[in-house]
């Protein structure tokens, strides 16, 4: 029966030509419209490492004290001092600071110009972190972070651009006049959001490039290419700056279990409370630890635009159902004649309702097909609306359409119980005896 009241669905499309492209445009236009400004919500709300968010916390310390911070949160970043001494303590099974930089790569090759680079400054740890992908090699060891190495990882957009796609492992590029040996080479692997570091990017940037060591990043005495926050003069000089209370730097580490958390944050309230002791903090401990949803969400990651364009669209999804409904009541009201002598022939209520149904299900494809059509556009056209980091983003996927066929066919089928109860309720007698 289903095959059959599929073909009197699509025969009804055509017995009413203006209430049926009337429905289409209304569902269609109110699919679209959710559906494009799903698609910006959902890349920018995406969990960028979902099999370890749990397990990975960015690290605060409050550095500067209650006249200073934000009611009572610490800032987002740490300084020089508080970074290393942390490294040295290793109280997380891995951890790592780390800070962006800007490096110029000058091609071996005469024919090729230099180009800048998006890099960052990190620990070994961080490739086994961050779970990172790799083409070729991997990262550099404990060793080499020590010794201050002149090591590099490269993403595999620049090995293609300096070594045509081969294995570059063991080979050297120079980097702002000096040689690195490179490590490894990644696969493609760009998170978004950019969870480790939306403080310098709030989320969303062009892909990293490069990784090279913290400790030879300091030793060369590369100043961030992020955020540098002071609340006092640091005083003149590399060195005065390194070890002022200028917060520059990102603090990850991995935590395993509840238990592996809950060490973590017992010895950052004990750092804290040294530092206290020692003079340096005139003020109680004060420190989080947060996971990579809960410090996407801190760092208000998800565009407010993003939340307000989602809502006003599922409203505008709203009104276009309500208008649904009014058309599916007069397009099902105007064949009660024919609903009665179908009752009158044997016809139960619940064959009824699966007619009327299917019907508007046939009614909801159209307007799914066209809301596609709108979505398609619509995400085209984010980058109007959106900053273009965040439009690129948005993308028409396979499951966007699905979801997008999906919503219209099932809306439109809720909106129709109304009109099909009213249907369902046509008395045989009297649609019989005034006929």
């Amino acid at each position: 029966m289903f095959a059959y009241y599929f073909q009197l669905g699509l025969r009804s499309l055509r017995r009413n030509p203006i209430l049926t492209a009337l429905m289409v445009m209304a569902i269609g236009f109110g699919v679209a419209a959710s559906m494009t400004t799903y698609s910006v919500f959902r890349a920018t709300s995406n969990n960028p490492i979902p099999q370890k968010s749990s397990q990975l916390f960015a690290v605060q310390i409050d550095n500067w004290g209650p006249e200073d911070n934000d009611k009572g949160e610490p800032a987002s970043s740490l300084n020089y001092t508080d970074s290393i001494a942390l490294m040295k303590a290793h109280k997380a099974k891995r951890q790592t600071a780390l800070y962006p930089v800007g490096l110029a790569a000058v091609p071996a090759d005469a024919n090729l110009l230099p180009f800048r680079t998006n890099g960052y400054a990190v620990y070994g740890d961080a490739f086994p972190m961050f779970d990172m992908p790799f083409l070729y090699g991997g990262g550099w060891s404990s060793a080499e972070d020590d010794g201050h190495a002149a090591v590099v990882v490269i993403a595999r957009s620049i090995n293609d651009k300096l070594f045509n796609g081969a294995n570059s492992v063991g080979r050297e590029i120079n980097l702002d006049g000096h040689n690195y040996r490179v490590t490894g080479v990644l696969d493609s692997w760009d998170p978004k959001p950019l969870f480790f570091d939306p403080v310098n990017t709030s989320g969303f940037d062009d892909p990293v490039d490069l990784f090279i060591p913290f400790t030879r990043a300091i030793e060369l005495k590369m100043s961030t290419n992020g955020n540098n926050n002071c609340n006092k003069n640091p005083g003149d000089g590399w060195d005065a700056w390194l070890h002022s209370e200028c917060i520059w730097a990102q603090f990850w580490v991995e935590a395993p279990s509840k238990a592996d958390v809950d060490t973590y944050r017992q010895f950052l309230q004990g750092y804290a409370a040294e530092q206290q002791r020692a003079g340096r903090f005139h003020w109680a401990p004060n420190v989080r630890t947060r996971d990579v949803m809960d410090w996407l969400d801190h760092q208000n990651v998800v565009p407010a635009e993003s939340k307000i364009s989602l809502l006003v669209a599922m409203g505008f999804l709203l009104i276009c159902l309500v208008n649904t409904v009014g058309l599916l009541l007069a397009k099902f009201m105007r064949r009660a004649p024919e609903i009665g002598v179908r009752r009158a022939l044997g016809a139960s209520r619940r064959e009824i309702y699966g007619q009327f149904l299917i019907e508007a299900g046939t009614v909801g494809l159209a307007g799914g097909l066209l809301g596609l059509l709108l979505t398609g556009l619509g995400v085209f056209g984010v980058s109007l609306v959106f900053d273009p980091k965040i439009a690129r983003l948005a993308t028409l996927d396979a499951s966007l359409v699905a979801l997008t066929m999906l919503v219209a066919v099932l809306a439109t089928v809720l909106a129709a119980f109304y009109p099909t109860w009213r249907a369902a309720q046509v008395q045989p007698a009297w649609q019989l005896k005034s006929n």
